[in-house]
């Protein structure tokens, strides 16, 4: 039987303790129409987009400020969040007191007031905050937003089950298919940058 290499996490000494959610802040990443249909469309968004609306109301319930993110394609682009397909689905829309930040790229930290919104909850960077990240895509916008929280000096989670991709051809022709890349996506998270919790269920409140 071959054993599996030690993560970097383990390497470094970093914990993958899974935090409460009571104590953390909650990071909703492109929970958008976008995602459910058409050239954009993710295997597994459904269910991605259900498990992240029981996220959302435990993280209520549980007093956890609330961050929903959405990218802007701009007009005309499956990502335009002037029209319905950009909005953010109705299971996990915002409510009065929660904040919306906009980005144009992977990063939700990126040219973004991000940092701004989450000082003013307490969570300054270096803070050590625990941040529970769940959204689309897995391999994308979830993982470099895990990669940019990780480097500003918080301390993510991903709720692997309110995430979800698409199957992408590889440099050599073939395809890769989601199933594959949402494993290698969540794999490489959870190498360094993030904690990953199996399921909304993994996380106390």
């Amino acid at each position: 039987m071959t054993q599996h290499a030690k993560s970097l996490r383990e390497v470094v000494g970093l914990g993958d303790e899974l935090p409460k959610l009571a104590d953390s802040i909650v990071v909703l990443i492109d929970f958008q129409n976008t995602y459910r249909s058409g050239v954009m469309a993710l295997e597994g968004a459904e269910e991605a987009l259900a498990a992240g609306a029981r996220l959302l109301e435990r993280a209520r319930a549980a007093g956890a400020p609330v961050v929903h993110v959405m990218n802007d394609g701009g007009e005309g682009t499956p990502y335009d969040i002037r029209a319905e397909i950009g909005a953010i689905s109705d299971e996990v829309a915002p409510v009065e007191g929660e904040a919306v930040v906009v980005k144009g790229f992977p990063n939700s930290f990126h040219e973004t007031d991000l940092v701004e919104v989450l000082t003013g909850l307490g969570a300054g960077p270096g803070s050590g905050k625990d941040l529970v990240l769940a959204g689309f895509m897995t391999h994308m916008c979830v993982n470099y937003t895990a990669q940019g929280a990780f480097n500003l000096g918080y301390r993510p989670t991903v709720v692997a089950e309110a995430t979800a991709t698409r199957s992408l051809a590889a440099p050599d022709g073939s395809v890769v298919p989601a199933a594959a890349l949402q494993s290698a996506a969540l794999t490489t998270i959870g190498d360094l940058f993030a904690v990953v919790a199996p399921k909304v269920d993994s996380l106390e409140d």
